[in-house]
């Protein structure tokens, strides 16, 4: 079964062209961005092509007999779209006009062996191979290093999208990579099933994308992370394939599948994954809790986790966040003062949502929180993949926005919040905005999930660098991850040695010289 293509993204911008198009800012906002940041004009440069590619014609005709010559893209808006991935730096350098990253070819293989060939292909050629799925990538995932090679392919998985099978036995589904999250879903609901994996990005991600990331999505509470549904995967490397997963559970020496869930395509390319499915719900609910403090709420948060009693979705907003998202402030909990807003969700047959549910509101009530009924948790669920439109929004009016991610055990929650905080705070300057919330918890820990706003400077690609840096800084010196579930990429490379050790980062030196002897696959991404 093959899903209808999904829509490619806006070459400077998030998401579908047609909504991104119409993603301004309403006039009441506007007041609101002139009073805080003040308003720039800062648009897109329009009409920047590509530099030309660097592969010769016969270099070409190879890639041509392995895929078929309508496989092997050179037109400059196909290289464009395969250019870097969308974090706020990403677009920036887009925005700009700057397409030097751009790929020589865009190659689009059909299956594993495919694949296998082009990986062949590339390491007798050294030629750089990008894996691509949906192009959602935040950290600098897809901007490879290309000096001392002879050029640059990005490998679409676009023809990869095929549900290849369904074992209602024992509630798994074997997917293709190039499945975008929608796509997946369409599939497995023909069999009412259902992955639950519900990120930001989840649009346009792909499932493969998910996989080489490590990707949490919105629903983790109740699903798990993505890493922790797959049950077998297939990759090729230029050294071979690898076919792993041939039982839930094993002792057989170190787990093996570890090596590619969060590769990133630096190791080889997932040409497959199975992976755990449960049952479409039948019921979904979302409601609105008050907390009087982001104190408050992380601790109830924590008290349901360790009490085996998460929501399906559960995700705390600190005070500066919720009095930004809220337009009406004072509707919660009837005061002027917003406080914190969590939002819960539930889902499953009638009977589990009416049970979790009646259990999670008696274990919050007790400690504190007042119940603000289905209005803002239904508001979050329609509005949830919207916040990176208005992103690109702001970026017209010269606003600077960006995210970032880490995660921690509990006892090191307070700290952690408070010195990234401040990071960002003292480097972007007076007048600049940092939101924060909690939306994977688990018995031992949760992820921080920071958003930032200031006025943009000459040179915002430089401004926000100094700010990743110092928040960076923090995150490491505070004895927490770099990421949570944004992946290494680029961006988080100069501090992974330090999270992982010198001895760890010899581990993975030795696992891409063993993998992939020519350096060609993603270089410069990941391995520190």
């Amino acid at each position: 079964m093959t899903p209808r293509t999904a829509v490619e993204m806006h070459p400077q911008r998030w998401g579908d062209p047609a909504v991104a198009a119409r993603s301004e800012l309403p006039e009441s906002a506007l007041g609101l961005v002139e009073l805080a940041f003040g308003l720039q004009d800062r648009p897109p440069v329009s009409g920047a092509t590509p530099p030309p590619s660097a592969l010769d014609a016969a270099l070409l005709d190879g890639l041509r007999a392995i895929v078929g010559e309508e496989h092997v893209l050179l037109d400059d808006e196909t290289r464009a779209l395969r250019t870097r991935g969308k974090s706020t730096p990403d677009l920036l350098r887009a925005r700009a006009g700057d397409l030097s990253d751009a790929p020589d070819a865009v190659v689009r293989p059909d299956g594993h062996a495919a694949v296998t060939a082009v990986l062949a292909w590339a390491s007798e050629h050294r030629v750089v191979v990008v894996p691509f799925g949906g192009g959602t990538c935040v950290s600098g995932g897809l901007a490879a290093r290309r000096d001392g090679f002879t050029g640059l392919v990005s490998l679409d998985l676009v023809r990869m999208k095929r549900l290849l099978a369904v074992d209602e036995v024992s509630m798994t589904a074997t997917l293709e990579p190039g499945l975008r999250g929608p796509e997946a879903e369409a599939l497995l609901a023909e069999h009412g099933l259902t992955l639950g994996h519900y990120p930001q990005s989840y649009l346009h991600a792909s499932i493969g994308g998910f996989a080489a990331t490590r990707s949490s999505g919105q629903s983790s509470a109740g699903y798990g992370r993505f890493d922790a549904m797959v049950v077998g995967l297939t990759a090729a490397t230029p050294t071979g394939s690898l076919d792993l997963g041939s039982a839930p559970a094993n002792a057989a020496g170190p787990d093996l599948r570890q090596l590619l869930l969060g590769s990133e395509g630096a190791f080889g390319v997932i040409t497959s994954v199975t992976l755990r499915v449960r049952r479409a719900p039948a019921v979904t609910t979302y409601e609105g809790w008050r907390w009087p403090s982001f104190d408050a709420g992380s601790d109830a948060m924590r008290t349901l986790a360790q009490a085996g009693l998460l929501p399906t979705v559960i995700r705390l907003s600190d005070e500066t966040e919720t009095a930004i998202n809220l337009a009406d402030p004072g509707s919660i909990g009837g005061t002027e003062d917003p406080g914190c807003l969590m939002i819960t969700g539930h889902e499953g047959t009638t009977e589990q949502v009416a049970d979790r549910q009646a259990a999670v509101t008696q274990v919050l009530a007790d400690l504190g929180g007042t119940p603000l009924g289905t209005g803002p948790g239904e508001k979050w669920v329609h509005g949830r993949f919207e916040a990176p439109y208005l992103r690109d929004a702001l970026l017209d009016h010269g606003v600077l926005v960006e995210t970032l991610e880490t995660a921690t055990f509990w006892s090191n929650r307070e700290r952690l919040y408070a010195e990234v905080k401040a990071a960002l705070t003292a480097s972007l300057g007076e007048g600049s905005l940092v939101l924060c919330h909690v939306s994977h918890v688990y018995e031992t820990g949760c992820s921080l999930y920071f958003t930032v706003a200031a006025r943009q400077g000459d040179d915002p690609l430089a401004q926000w660098h100094v700010a990743k840096a110092a928040a960076s800084e923090a995150m490491i010196a505070a004895g927490a991850t770099i990421t949570h579930h944004h992946a290494v990429g680029t961006d988080h490379r100069p501090w992974l040695a330090r999270e992982i050790g010198e001895v760890g980062v010899r581990v993975l030196r030795a696992v891409k010289a063993e993998l992939d002897p020519a350096g060609i696959l993603n270089p410069g991404v990941l391995v520190p």
